[in-house]
This record gives structure tokens, C-alpha cells and sequence, in this order.
């Protein structure tokens, strides 16, 4: 049985409506009163007093805001580099003519499946029990004690462990871009003497930059959101050293009695990301239209 024309719309207006209602209920409606508690000294509970635009002036006085935003732009950078340069290696490798190539493609999503603080936890025990054992063995003496309790190297297993775990969709998505490349290309770009690195440079990158842009904005948005995998590993320390800016909302929002403050907090922190998403885009963009 068909449905009329006005029936088709009071069926997709019916199916819209309640998800909207939770859209605005458990995003737009918290959104709001995040960004009304910012001009607040809020505590999380109780009275509160509006401060105006002194929680935002404060922001930038204060020195663990500061040292969380360099933390966090420090470890998003180099583990996008990192996720980027691995995964399109293991994408390459993947999309070529290689026996079991279905299975070990499904091998390197595994990690993307499981739960990022179930990873952080696994994790944490490796760097924290195993690695300090096999070092002890072989007698490295750097990684005797566990990486996370350094405050000059914990970042660098945090970092790994993001890493690990993101490599998977980024291959994913590299292999997709690899495999709308057409086979003539390759043909034609042969009898130009294009092979190896030549052939990556001038034949193959070019064509999957649309993939490319889509993986660097998701990672840099991604890791500057890091905290399922800090909240696992070292909770913020040592000493404060690998406090990401969600972690720091979190803990001191929550349970540290700045609600108000680390509302403010978050409103920079989602303009920022924006901002940086949207610089992202565009200049991907003109990457694309020039090639």
C-alpha cells in the first residue's frame, strides 16, 4: 500500500520530531547552560553569583590552563603525524597483491572495535609491569621503571596508545581512497617512467588527497579531545604533566569546584576546535583545487 504525498511527510515529521527533541534535550538544551554557568562562579552545586567575563580573563592568567593546552596540541600534532604516516604505509602495503589480505585487514581494525579505556587499562599494565621487566632482562636501563611515571615521557605512551588505536579507521579510509584510483592511471603513468616513489608522488597522493584531509581533520579533532585514554594511563600526572584540556574540564568541573570556570573553559576550548577544523578545510580545499 502506498503512502499519499502528505502522508510521506507527516511520516518523516513524526520520525523527526523525537529525535530532534533528544538532539536539543542532550545537546542544545546542556550547550546553553554550559555556556550561562561560564559567566558564573558556579561551584557544581548551591548559589552562584554572575562574574561576567571574569572567568574568561582568568583563563588566561592561569598557568595549568596553560601548560593543558600546550600538552594537548603537542600530543595531537605529532600523534596525527604519526596515525597519518603509519596508516598510509599499512594502507599501501594492504591494497596491494598480497596473499590474506581480507584477514589482515580485518586484523588491523581489531583495535578500533575495542573500548578506548578497556585499550588504556591494557595498556597501562604493559607499560607499567611488563615493559619495566623485559627492559630489566635485556638491561635498558631507561626502561626499567614504567614510561608513565616520568613526567618528561608519559606523553610519549599516551601517544602510542592513541596511535595504536586510531591507526585502524585511517587505513580503513586510505585504502577506500587507494582503491578509487583507477588502474589506467598507473598504466599510463608507467610508460612515463613513473614507478616506486615517483609513482606515490605524482600519481597516487594527488588522487586520495580528499582521504588524506578527511583523516587530519578527524585526528587533530580527535586527539585534541584526548581523555578516555588519560583517565586510563596517568589521570593527568605525573605532577600535572600530561593533563589534557578535557581531563582538566572534567576533574576540576566536576569534582575540583570550578564548575563556572571550566565552563568558560569549555566554550574556548569548542571555539578553538572549530577554529581549527575550519582552517583545516580550507586549506585542504585549496590543496585540492590546485591539484
Amino acid at each position: 500500500m502506498k503512502l499519499g504525498k502528505n502522508e510521506r511527510k507527516t511520516t518523516f515529521l513524526l520520525i523527526t520530531i523525537p529525535i530532534l527533541a533528544l538532539f536539543i534535550c542532550f545537546n542544545t538544551i546542556p550547550l546553553i547552560r554550559g555556556v550561562i554557568y561560564s559567566f558564573t562562579n558556579f561551584k557544581g552545586f548551591g548559589k552562584y553569583d554572575w562574574v561576567g567575563f571574569r572567568n574568561y580573563i582568568d583563563l588566561f592568567s592561569d598557568l595549568r590552563v596553560g601548560k593543558s593546552y600546550w600538552f594537548t596540541f603537542k600530543l595531537a600534532i605529532v600523534t596525527t603525524v604519526v596515525v597519518n604516516v603509519l596508516s598510509l604505509l599499512l594502507a599501501l602495503a594492504l591494497n596491494s597483491s598480497i596473499k590474506a589480505k581480507s584477514f589482515f585487514r580485518g586484523a588491523y581494525f581489531l583495535p578500533n572495535i575495542l573500548g578506548a579505556l578497556v585499550v588504556g587499562y591494557i595498556f597501562n599494565y604493559f607499560f607499567t609491569y611488563i615493559l619495566p621487566a623485559v627492559a630489566d632482562m635485556i638491561g635498558i636501563d631507561a626502561l626499567r621503571t614504567s614510561i608513565l611515571s616520568n613526567p618528561s615521557a608519559a606523553w610519549i605512551g599516551i601517544m602510542v596508545v592513541c596511535a595504536w588505536q586510531a591507526i585502524a579507521m585511517n587505513t580503513i579510509i586510505y585504502i577506500s581512497g587507494l582503491q578509487t584510483v583507477p588502474e589506467d592511471v598507473y598504466e599510463a603513468g608507467g610508460l612515463d617512467g613513473a614507478t616506486g616513489w615517483k609513482q606515490f608522488k605524482y600519481l597516487t597522493f594527488p588522487l586520495i588527497i580528499p582521504f588524506f584531509s578527511i583523516n587530519m581533520v578527524l585526528c587533530v579533532k580527535n586527539f585534541l579531545m584526548v581523555f578516555d585514554q588519560i583517565m586510563a594511563l596517568t589521570k593527568g600526572g605525573p605532577a600535572q604533566s600530561t593533563e589534557s584540556i578535557s581531563y582538566l574540564i572534567y576533574n576540576n568541573g566536576m569534582s575540583g569546584g570550578q564548575f563556572g570556570f571550566q565552563s568558560a573553559n569549555a566554550v574556548v576550548f569548542f571555539i578553538v576546535i572549530v577554529a581549527v577544523s575550519v582552517a583545516q578545510m580550507k586549506f585542504s580545499g585549496k590543496k585540492e583545487e590546485q591539484l
